[in-house]
Protein backbone atom coordinates (compact mmCIF):
# COMPACT_ATOMS: atom_id res chain seq x y z
CA UNK A 1 0.00 0.00 0.00
CA UNK A 2 2.80 2.58 1.34
CA UNK A 3 4.90 1.52 -1.98
CA UNK A 4 1.85 2.28 -4.39
CA UNK A 5 1.25 5.86 -2.68
CA UNK A 6 5.27 6.74 -3.39
CA UNK A 7 5.19 5.14 -6.37
CA UNK A 8 2.54 7.39 -7.10
CA UNK A 9 4.09 10.60 -5.92
CA UNK A 10 7.28 9.93 -7.88
CA UNK A 11 5.15 9.82 -11.34
CA UNK A 12 3.56 12.82 -10.05
CA UNK A 13 7.13 14.42 -9.47
CA UNK A 14 8.27 12.94 -12.74
CA UNK A 15 5.19 14.42 -14.65
CA UNK A 16 5.74 18.12 -13.07
CA UNK A 17 9.40 17.95 -13.56
CA UNK A 18 9.05 17.53 -16.81
CA UNK A 19 6.03 20.00 -17.33
CA UNK A 20 8.64 22.81 -15.91
CA UNK A 21 11.57 22.03 -18.13
CA UNK A 22 9.14 21.65 -21.01
CA UNK A 23 6.94 25.11 -20.10
CA UNK A 24 10.49 26.70 -19.96
CA UNK A 25 11.34 25.65 -23.62
CA UNK A 26 7.59 27.20 -24.48
CA UNK A 27 8.15 29.69 -22.77
CA UNK A 28 11.25 31.32 -24.60
CA UNK A 29 9.56 30.72 -27.57
CA UNK A 30 6.52 32.63 -26.62
CA UNK A 31 8.69 35.68 -25.80
CA UNK A 32 8.61 37.62 -28.66
CA UNK A 33 4.76 37.28 -28.86
CA UNK A 34 4.43 37.91 -25.05
CA UNK A 35 6.50 41.18 -25.60
CA UNK A 36 4.30 42.49 -28.15
CA UNK A 37 0.88 41.60 -25.99
CA UNK A 38 3.03 43.60 -23.14
CA UNK A 39 3.40 46.56 -25.56
CA UNK A 40 -0.26 46.40 -26.84
CA UNK A 41 -1.93 46.14 -23.77
CA UNK A 42 0.21 48.92 -22.12
CA UNK A 43 -1.17 51.33 -25.09
CA UNK A 44 -4.43 50.15 -24.81
CA UNK A 45 -4.66 50.60 -20.85
CA UNK A 46 -3.19 54.26 -20.71
CA UNK A 47 -5.51 57.08 -21.69
CA UNK A 48 -8.09 56.61 -19.14
CA UNK A 49 -8.65 58.71 -15.82
CA UNK A 50 -6.61 57.34 -13.02
CA UNK A 51 -9.31 56.09 -11.01
CA UNK A 52 -10.47 54.03 -14.57
CA UNK A 53 -7.04 52.51 -15.21
CA UNK A 54 -7.45 49.31 -12.65
CA UNK A 55 -10.69 48.70 -13.42
CA UNK A 56 -10.51 48.86 -17.22
CA UNK A 57 -7.13 46.17 -16.64
CA UNK A 58 -8.85 44.38 -14.60
CA UNK A 59 -11.31 43.45 -17.24
CA UNK A 60 -9.01 43.32 -19.70
CA UNK A 61 -7.48 40.68 -17.50
CA UNK A 62 -11.07 38.58 -17.12
CA UNK A 63 -11.13 38.71 -20.63
CA UNK A 64 -7.89 37.12 -21.60
CA UNK A 65 -9.01 34.60 -18.79
CA UNK A 66 -12.09 34.20 -20.91
CA UNK A 67 -10.25 33.65 -24.32
CA UNK A 68 -7.89 31.20 -22.91
CA UNK A 69 -10.74 29.17 -21.38
CA UNK A 70 -11.96 28.83 -25.45
CA UNK A 71 -8.88 28.31 -26.70
CA UNK A 72 -7.02 25.72 -24.70
CA UNK A 73 -9.50 23.26 -25.07
CA UNK A 74 -10.23 23.84 -29.23
CA UNK A 75 -6.37 23.92 -29.40
CA UNK A 76 -6.03 20.58 -27.50
CA UNK A 77 -8.47 18.59 -29.35
CA UNK A 78 -7.11 19.82 -32.71
CA UNK A 79 -3.47 18.74 -30.90
CA UNK A 80 -4.74 14.88 -30.50
CA UNK A 81 -6.90 14.38 -33.59
CA UNK A 82 -5.97 17.25 -36.34
CA UNK A 83 -2.29 17.56 -35.59
CA UNK A 84 -1.50 19.10 -38.79
CA UNK A 85 -4.16 21.82 -38.25
CA UNK A 86 -2.00 23.21 -35.65
CA UNK A 87 1.13 23.77 -38.28
CA UNK A 88 -1.77 25.44 -40.63
CA UNK A 89 -2.76 27.77 -38.03
CA UNK A 90 1.16 28.23 -36.90
CA UNK A 91 1.54 29.23 -40.44
CA UNK A 92 -1.54 31.49 -40.88
CA UNK A 93 -0.59 33.09 -37.59
CA UNK A 94 2.64 33.79 -38.62
CA UNK A 95 1.17 35.81 -41.52
CA UNK A 96 -0.91 37.67 -39.25
CA UNK A 97 1.67 38.31 -36.99
CA UNK A 98 4.06 39.85 -39.88
CA UNK A 99 1.31 42.19 -41.06
CA UNK A 100 0.67 43.57 -37.77
CA UNK A 101 4.94 44.17 -37.62
CA UNK A 102 5.11 45.33 -41.53
CA UNK A 103 2.27 47.22 -41.08
CA UNK A 104 3.74 49.04 -37.89
CA UNK A 105 7.05 49.91 -40.16
CA UNK A 106 4.65 51.53 -42.94
CA UNK A 107 3.30 53.49 -40.85
CA UNK A 108 6.35 54.94 -38.90
CA UNK A 109 7.86 55.10 -42.25
CA UNK A 110 5.05 57.19 -44.24
CA UNK A 111 2.56 58.54 -41.62
CA UNK A 112 5.56 59.37 -39.02
CA UNK A 113 5.31 63.39 -38.85
CA UNK A 114 0.68 63.59 -39.33
CA UNK A 115 -0.35 62.92 -36.33
CA UNK A 116 2.01 66.94 -35.54
CA UNK A 117 -0.66 68.52 -37.88
CA UNK A 118 -3.91 67.02 -36.92
CA UNK A 119 -6.30 68.74 -35.29
CA UNK A 120 -6.20 69.04 -31.54
CA UNK A 121 -8.11 66.02 -30.13
CA UNK A 122 -11.90 67.43 -28.83
CA UNK A 123 -13.13 67.18 -25.29
CA UNK A 124 -15.14 64.19 -24.83
CA UNK A 125 -18.77 64.41 -23.26
CA UNK A 126 -18.58 62.91 -19.74
CA UNK A 127 -21.76 60.94 -20.58
CA UNK A 128 -20.19 58.97 -23.70
CA UNK A 129 -16.84 58.24 -21.41
CA UNK A 130 -18.50 54.74 -20.08
CA UNK A 131 -19.20 53.80 -23.74
CA UNK A 132 -16.27 54.58 -25.13
CA UNK A 133 -14.31 52.07 -22.24
CA UNK A 134 -16.51 49.63 -22.94
CA UNK A 135 -15.26 50.20 -26.57
CA UNK A 136 -11.40 50.37 -25.99
CA UNK A 137 -12.05 47.09 -23.58
CA UNK A 138 -13.80 45.21 -26.59
CA UNK A 139 -10.85 46.25 -28.89
CA UNK A 140 -8.19 45.09 -26.26
CA UNK A 141 -9.89 41.77 -25.82
CA UNK A 142 -10.19 41.33 -29.24
CA UNK A 143 -6.72 41.42 -30.01
CA UNK A 144 -5.69 39.37 -27.07
CA UNK A 145 -7.53 36.52 -28.86
CA UNK A 146 -5.73 36.67 -31.66
CA UNK A 147 -2.09 37.06 -29.52
CA UNK A 148 -3.69 34.29 -27.19
CA UNK A 149 -3.96 31.66 -30.76
CA UNK A 150 -0.72 32.28 -31.07
CA UNK A 151 0.80 32.16 -27.62
CA UNK A 152 -1.44 29.23 -27.42
CA UNK A 153 -0.12 27.38 -30.72
CA UNK A 154 3.38 28.41 -30.73
CA UNK A 155 3.31 26.77 -27.10
CA UNK A 156 1.66 23.46 -28.11
CA UNK A 157 4.15 23.37 -31.37
CA UNK A 158 7.14 22.80 -29.03
CA UNK A 159 5.57 20.10 -27.03
CA UNK A 160 3.38 18.68 -30.23
CA UNK A 161 5.56 14.84 -29.67
CA UNK A 162 5.03 14.90 -26.10
CA UNK A 163 2.02 12.74 -24.26
CA UNK A 164 -0.96 14.61 -24.14
CA UNK A 165 -1.29 14.96 -20.55
CA UNK A 166 2.47 16.92 -20.47
CA UNK A 167 0.91 18.97 -23.67
CA UNK A 168 -2.20 19.71 -21.42
CA UNK A 169 -0.18 20.90 -18.22
CA UNK A 170 2.70 22.82 -20.09
CA UNK A 171 0.34 25.03 -22.01
CA UNK A 172 -2.25 25.61 -19.49
CA UNK A 173 1.21 26.71 -17.38
CA UNK A 174 2.55 28.66 -19.94
CA UNK A 175 -0.99 30.26 -20.80
CA UNK A 176 -1.58 31.16 -17.44
CA UNK A 177 1.55 32.69 -16.98
CA UNK A 178 1.44 34.91 -19.99
CA UNK A 179 -2.03 36.43 -18.71
CA UNK A 180 -0.63 37.21 -15.01
CA UNK A 181 2.84 38.33 -16.27
CA UNK A 182 1.29 40.00 -18.57
CA UNK A 183 -1.20 42.23 -17.18
CA UNK A 184 0.23 42.21 -13.78
CA UNK A 185 3.46 44.33 -15.57
CA UNK A 186 0.81 46.43 -17.38
CA UNK A 187 -0.51 47.40 -14.06
CA UNK A 188 3.04 48.20 -12.75
CA UNK A 189 3.59 50.26 -15.45
CA UNK A 190 0.22 52.21 -16.45
CA UNK A 191 0.82 53.15 -12.42
CA UNK A 192 4.25 54.55 -12.83
CA UNK A 193 3.02 58.19 -13.35
CA UNK A 194 0.58 58.34 -9.99
CA UNK A 195 3.62 57.02 -8.33
CA UNK A 196 5.57 59.70 -9.87
CA UNK A 197 3.21 62.59 -9.16
CA UNK A 198 2.54 60.95 -5.27
CA UNK A 199 6.53 61.15 -4.77
CA UNK A 200 6.38 64.41 -6.03
CA UNK A 201 3.71 65.45 -3.65
CA UNK A 202 5.37 64.05 -0.33
CA UNK A 203 6.65 66.81 1.01
CA UNK A 204 7.02 70.73 0.40
CA UNK A 205 10.46 71.07 -0.88
CA UNK A 206 10.71 71.87 -4.83
CA UNK A 207 14.12 69.35 -5.49
CA UNK A 208 13.99 67.05 -3.22
CA UNK A 209 15.11 63.12 -4.00
CA UNK A 210 11.68 62.15 -4.09
CA UNK A 211 10.66 65.00 -6.48
CA UNK A 212 13.93 63.71 -8.51
CA UNK A 213 12.23 60.08 -8.74
CA UNK A 214 8.91 61.10 -9.16
CA UNK A 215 10.22 63.05 -12.53
CA UNK A 216 11.84 60.19 -13.97
CA UNK A 217 8.76 57.92 -13.07
CA UNK A 218 6.21 60.70 -14.68
CA UNK A 219 8.80 61.40 -17.90
CA UNK A 220 9.23 57.42 -18.16
CA UNK A 221 5.82 55.93 -18.94
CA UNK A 222 5.42 57.44 -22.67
CA UNK A 223 9.40 56.41 -23.08
CA UNK A 224 8.68 53.01 -22.20
CA UNK A 225 5.29 52.46 -23.87
CA UNK A 226 7.14 53.78 -26.75
CA UNK A 227 10.14 51.38 -26.21
CA UNK A 228 7.92 48.25 -25.88
CA UNK A 229 6.03 49.45 -29.24
CA UNK A 230 9.47 48.80 -30.80
CA UNK A 231 10.79 45.94 -29.28
CA UNK A 232 7.48 44.41 -30.25
CA UNK A 233 7.55 45.25 -33.51
CA UNK A 234 10.97 43.95 -33.81
CA UNK A 235 9.58 40.40 -31.96
CA UNK A 236 6.67 40.03 -34.14
CA UNK A 237 8.82 39.78 -36.91
CA UNK A 238 10.99 37.84 -35.64
CA UNK A 239 8.68 35.25 -34.59
CA UNK A 240 6.72 35.51 -37.35
CA UNK A 241 10.13 34.63 -39.71
CA UNK A 242 11.12 32.39 -37.24
CA UNK A 243 7.53 30.44 -37.70
CA UNK A 244 8.22 30.31 -41.83
CA UNK A 245 11.42 28.86 -41.37
CA UNK A 246 10.55 25.89 -39.17
CA UNK A 247 7.73 25.05 -41.03
CA UNK A 248 8.10 25.97 -44.32
CA UNK A 249 10.73 23.73 -45.82
CA UNK A 250 11.64 26.11 -49.00
CA UNK A 251 12.27 28.81 -46.45
CA UNK A 252 14.22 26.53 -43.96
CA UNK A 253 16.59 25.99 -46.83
CA UNK A 254 16.74 29.28 -48.04
CA UNK A 255 20.09 31.52 -47.85
CA UNK A 256 21.90 28.94 -45.26
CA UNK A 257 24.54 31.06 -45.35
CA UNK A 258 22.34 34.22 -43.21
CA UNK A 259 22.45 34.33 -39.30
CA UNK A 260 19.01 32.23 -38.53
CA UNK A 261 17.74 35.86 -36.65
CA UNK A 262 19.06 37.90 -39.86
CA UNK A 263 16.55 35.57 -41.67
CA UNK A 264 13.57 35.18 -39.33
CA UNK A 265 13.64 38.88 -39.40
CA UNK A 266 13.83 39.04 -43.25
CA UNK A 267 11.11 36.49 -44.28
CA UNK A 268 9.07 38.12 -41.60
CA UNK A 269 9.51 42.05 -42.91
CA UNK A 270 8.79 40.64 -46.48
CA UNK A 271 6.30 38.28 -46.23
CA UNK A 272 4.42 40.90 -43.55
CA UNK A 273 4.83 43.89 -46.37
CA UNK A 274 3.28 41.41 -48.97
CA UNK A 275 0.09 40.69 -46.97
CA UNK A 276 0.00 44.95 -46.47
CA UNK A 277 -0.21 45.20 -50.15
CA UNK A 278 -2.52 42.47 -50.86
CA UNK A 279 -4.66 43.35 -48.03
CA UNK A 280 -4.98 47.39 -49.56
CA UNK A 281 -5.28 46.12 -53.23
CA UNK A 282 -8.36 44.34 -51.67
CA UNK A 283 -9.34 47.36 -49.71
CA UNK A 284 -8.98 49.64 -52.98
CA UNK A 285 -11.24 47.16 -55.01
CA UNK A 286 -14.07 46.97 -52.69
CA UNK A 287 -14.11 50.77 -52.34
CA UNK A 288 -13.96 51.40 -56.07
CA UNK A 289 -17.27 48.44 -56.24
CA UNK A 290 -18.84 50.22 -53.61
Amino acid sequence: MASGFFAVLDDISALMDDVATMSKVATKKTAGILGDDLAVNAEKATGFLSSREIPVLWAITKGSFLNKLIILPIAFLLSAYLPVAITVILILGGVYLAYEGAEKVYEYIFHRGEEAHDAPPTEIPKEDLPELEKQKIKQAIITDFILSIEIVIIALSTVVNEPLTIRIATVSVVALLATVGVYGIVALIVRMDDYGYKLINLNEQTDSFSDKVGKVLVNALPKIIKGLSIVGTLALLLVSGGIFTHNIEFFHHLFPSLPSLLKDFIFGLVIGFVALLILKLVKKLFKSRS
